[in-house]
């Protein structure tokens, strides 16, 4: 496995695998890697003959007042990990390569950035849509991988991908969560000991929302309400919780077709995110 550190090694890294024949796969991530990150280099390494996993703590998508400077950095043991799992290269840039000026241009998707994190992260999704149109543009892969768990994250890129038909796919991978449901996340480590045993109240309250939109209610205020009370009950402070459409990710006031339920929540001082989709039509859900 190749540790890359450059931009112009890692295109001729590329050139050299489309040589070979190889179909290129990119798992975008901030490193602090976890199973839920294995998943999706796992799959990538089934579907594609050359995998990269870039490791970024990408400056732009953090804002003045969010965690930055504490994001954990563990890049000995994602390396180990990386090469366990059979990637075959790393890109790991410094801040400098990826921004060796002040950014001037920026790749913005309008209205599925203005709720849910975006309403509460200003500037967060103009970070994430332009570091991944640059990780494109030097990788060019022909699937690059998501997790469901960064649900709004996913829906934004694909819509970016489409709109301006970038010559990739977007593949989106289902969650994947600790034995008691809580989704994995790399800022879980922030969590204290009492604060990870309340954290678990994220998945129970999805679980109960979906085994009542099962049981035929469809109020989504109703829904909501009660979920509110579940996760205050534990002591969780709610930035968002809302069901909204999974397409255009705008409120519904009724369940009806394919929805997603997200939620933002503080464990301490931790900011936590979690969804299901369901779809009514199919009944099928996924979480």
């Amino acid at each position: 496995m190749q540790i890359i550190t450059t931009i112009t090694e890692m295109r001729s890294c590329i050139q050299a695998a489309r040589q070979r024949g190889l179909r290129i796969g990119l798992v975008p991530t901030m490193g602090a890697l976890h199973a839920g990150h294995g998943s999706l280099i796992e799959r990538a390494v089934r579907e594609c003959g050359f995998v990269v996993v870039s490791i970024f703590v990408n400056p732009t998508q953090f804002g003045p007042n969010e965690d930055l400077a504490k994001y954990p950095r563990t890049f000995e043991a994602d390396a180990a990990y990386c090469r366990q799992l059979g990637a075959a290269a790393i890109f790991a840039p410094t801040t400098e390569q990826m921004y060796p000026q002040p950014q001037l241009a920026w790749v913005e998707v309008e209205k599925l950035t203005d709720g849910l994190c975006g309403a509460s992260r200003p500037g967060h999704f103009r970070g994430v849509t332009t570091v991944c149109a640059k990780l494109f543009n030097i990788i060019t892969p022909d699937i690059a991988y998501f997790g469901q768990k960064d649900a709004q994250q996913a829906i934004v890129i694909q819509r970016m991908a489409a709109d301006l038909n970038m010559p990739l796919e977007i593949r989106v991978c289902p969650i994947v969560r600790e034995p008691d449901g809580l989704a994995m996340s790399s800022r879980n480590r922030y969590l204290s000991a009492d604060e990870r045993r309340r954290a678990v109240c994220l998945s129970q309250a999805l679980q109960w929302c979906q085994e009542r939109i099962a049981g035929g209610c469809t109020d989504a205020s109703a829904l909501i309400g009660t979920m509110r009370e579940m996760i205050q009950s534990q002591g969780g402070r709610i930035d968002y919780i809302q069901i909204v459409d999974a397409q255009t990710l705008e409120p519904v006031l009724q369940i009806r077709g394919r929805v997603l339920i997200a939620m933002a929540v503080y464990i301490g001082t931790t900011r936590l995110i979690d969804n299901c989709v369901i779809d009514l039509k199919a009944d099928e859900k996924v979480v």
